[in-house]
């Protein structure tokens, strides 16, 4: 079934990886897992052997590979019996170097880049804080600009990597008054003067470093700003969906690996004279295991080629997510099952398994968080763009505003949401956008009729407005938005741009 996906080139990078993988690390797996620390030489030998940076630039060390290679290498990395080994490198590859390849000024790129493919840095990406974790919008680390310098404090908390790692993609308020356009992305050097690492316990992810962090006075040059200032919450939620993508990925290769690891256990193991692999009823939770496995296997394996196909699939990703995670759940714990006592020993495989599944829910948004947004989008008709894609659809060719653009999208936004139940006019001085919501649906025209409420805003802050770079309720309070008429109604642009 995954000839669809696979070609013999990936097959062929598969049993490399894979023949690696059975050498050098699976047999020191217990080893470091006991230690709670993975030694930086394995990464080093990734890095030489091809491994890493699959689908980065060949100028930075990369190969330039398709995300297929990821995936493979997503897969074949959690079969190993270690979430803590697995995650180290999913969180350089595929939650932080993103950023920093899709942001980062050349100066940057040219600084970290290469040392993450060669395996010879390890990067994290900083968002949890002890009051904030799936609630981003209520992060409080500051950043404030003081010269070519920004002076950093607050906290961070379950950062992987940031014990024995190098640098740390780090989400700041840049703008405590700005709402969702006051974040940014900051490249933070752990060995930096005032940065604190302590190592947390866990109850699974041993090999792997998790840490808490505070920031105390921290001097961060200007230029290790990713993007542009006010940002960051944007360039976050696109690198998300990468995220729990290849989150996904792992769930499913973790599940796959831990029933094949269960069902040759039952092969062996007796109870009443005959393996326990011919007992009915665990056939048939196999046979249901196997079914599930496979299907969420082949829906995760579709949202990778619409990544692979650069599409923004916000609603696939977040399913998959949620779908694979669970299931990681459920199978673990029936795989635990099918070896009894000797599935709560340690000396098994399996407890680690079982541990290590736990946070899959847990971390890159929590299944709750899942829920809520897949809830959004079907029930609600919320739609998530792509804040890069936005701002083509805005502006043409030559960075200039294109009206006639921003009215198209403003229709097909309007259209989706519930009607507002009046009208509303936004003036730019020469030209206009007329939204009337007293029908059944929301209704956008070019004409200069009289409305319950006129907005007056400059074309460009409503350009930021639509792509989400000023908070309609920011604009109102910085004076960039002025109303006229019924002030009930200005409060349902929210609604209609939220």
């Amino acid at each position: 079934m995954n000839s669809y996906y696979f070609t013999e080139e990936h097959e062929m990078f598969r049993e490399s990886l894979r023949s690696f993988l059975e050498k050098e690390v699976i047999p020191n797996i217990d080893k470091w897992e006991e230690d709670q620390r993975i030694p930086r030489s394995i990464w080093e030998k990734m890095g030489e052997m091809g491994f890493l940076g699959l689908g980065y630039p060949a100028k930075y060390g990369g190969m330039d590979l398709d995300f297929f290679y990821d995936v493979v290498f997503c897969e074949e990395t959690s079969k190993v019996f270690s979430g803590g080994f697995t995650i180290t490198q999913l969180v350089v590859q595929y939650m932080s170097g993103p950023y920093l390849l899709k942001y980062g000024s050349e100066q940057l790129k040219q600084k970290y880049l290469p040392g993450i493919i060669s395996g010879k840095l390890i990067s994290s990406i900083g968002i949890s804080e002890p009051g904030a974790g799936s609630d981003v919008a209520n992060i409080q680390t500051t950043a404030k600009k003081q010269g070519d310098h920004y002076i950093v404090n607050g906290s961070k908390t379950f950062i992987t990597n940031a014990v024995y790692g190098d640098f740390i993609v780090t989400v700041v308020k840049t703008d405590p008054n700005a709402g969702a356009a006051g974040f940014s992305l900051l490249v933070i050097d752990v060995n930096t003067p005032g940065v604190t690492t302590t190592k947390l316990k866990k109850l699974g992810w041993h090999a792997s470093d998790t840490a808490e962090i505070a920031f105390e006075n921290v001097k961060v040059p200007a230029e290790n700003l990713l993007g542009e200032e006010g940002k960051g919450f944007y360039y976050l939620m696109g690198g998300l969906q990468l995220e729990r993508l290849a989150g996904a990925i792992s769930a499913y290769a973790a599940c796959e690996s831990a029933l094949k690891y269960a069902l040759q256990y039952m092969s062996e193991r007796e109870a009443f004279n005959r393996p326990i692999n011919k007992f009915q009823v665990l056939r048939h939770r196999v046979a249901q295991l196997a079914s599930e496995i496979e299907a969420t296997k082949q829906f995760v394996l579709y949202c990778s080629r619409l990544n692979n196909d650069k599409k923004y699939a916000v609603k696939e990703c977040s399913m998959a997510k949620l779908l694979a995670t669970e299931l990681s759940d459920k199978v673990m714990y029936q795989c635990l099952q099918f070896f009894g006592g000797y599935g709560f020993m340690e000396e098994y495989k399996m407890a680690r398994m079982f541990r290590d599944s736990r946070v899959g829910t847990i971390g890159g948004g929590t299944s709750e968080i899942m829920r809520d947004i897949i809830a959004k989008m079907v029930i609600d008709e919320v739609a998530y763009d792509d804040a890069a894609e936005k701002n083509k659809q805005a502006t043409n060719t030559d960075g200039v505003i294109d009206f006639d653009k921003i009215l198209g999208a403003v229709q097909k936004n309007a259209e989706k949401k519930k009607a507002i139940g009046n009208t509303l006019k936004f003036d730019f001085g020469d030209q206009f956008i007329y939204l009337d919501g007293k029908q059944d649906k929301n209704v956008v025209t070019a004409e200069n009729k009289d409305a319950e409420c006129t907005v007056l805003i400059q074309l460009a802050d409503f350009a930021a407005l639509m792509k989400g770079e000023l908070n309609p309720m920011t604009a109102m309070m910085s004076g960039k938005i002025e109303i006229k008429g019924d002030m009930a109604v200005a409060m349902k642009l929210q609604a209609v741009f939220g």
